[in-house]
């Protein structure tokens, strides 16, 4: 039986998101840990991963459905949904002209008066796409609202937008005004 890429995925996911110090592991200001470090925390997790090594980090990174993960120069790090304490610092990015949220009917209410917050995450995340906002969303509710983030007025108005990967944004919080479907 071979590797399983997505169990890997899964613990790097934790590690590097949300608990580094249960793996011993440093990150810098930017999430970047040593490849090295993190290799070495998961052989000792588990036996069947006693082989892993940065190929299979590179091949897990590749094949994943969704771009999570980077690595360079020996380094490694996850590109969003981080809940550890401390904000990783991103750089501002021009967004697409409209991003979207998929959240539960029940959340309007909260949003409509305080607009998007990061809630138990460092940032908001916004979907590049409907489908994708769907499929977010479906995790919260079974009848998922989806709003419409007016995502590049609202960064001409001030508000810093992060790239995730190619279908994951962030922010630091969107305000009701630039939401539609409120």
């Amino acid at each position: 039986m071979g590797l399983d890429l997505r169990q890997v995925s899964r613990a790097i996911s934790f590690a590097l998101r949300h608990e580094p110090w249960l793996y011993e592991l440093e990150l810098d200001e930017q999430g970047w840990t040593s490849v090295d470090e993190l290799l070495s925390a998961l052989r000792n997790e588990r036996k069947a991963w006693r082989d892993l090594n940065e190929d299979d980090l590179a091949r897990m990174i590749a094949t994943s459905t969704k771009r999570r993960h980077e690595i360079d120069n020996g380094r490694i790090r996850a590109l969003y949904g981080h809940s550890i304490p401390g904000k990783l610092s991103k750089s501002p990015t021009a967004p697409p002209e409209i991003l979207y949220h998929g959240t539960a009917p029940g959340a309007l209410a909260s949003i409509r008066e305080s607009g998007l917050q990061p809630m138990r995450r460092q940032y908001v995340h916004l979907s590049a796409d409907e489908a994708t906002a769907v499929q977010v969303g479906s995790r919260k509710a079974d009848q998922p609202v989806i709003l419409r983030i007016l995502a590049r007025q609202a960064y001409a108005d001030g508000v810093p937008f992060y790239k995730g990967n190619e279908q994951v944004w962030l922010a630091d919080h969107v305000p009701p005004e630039h939401i539609e479907g409120l």
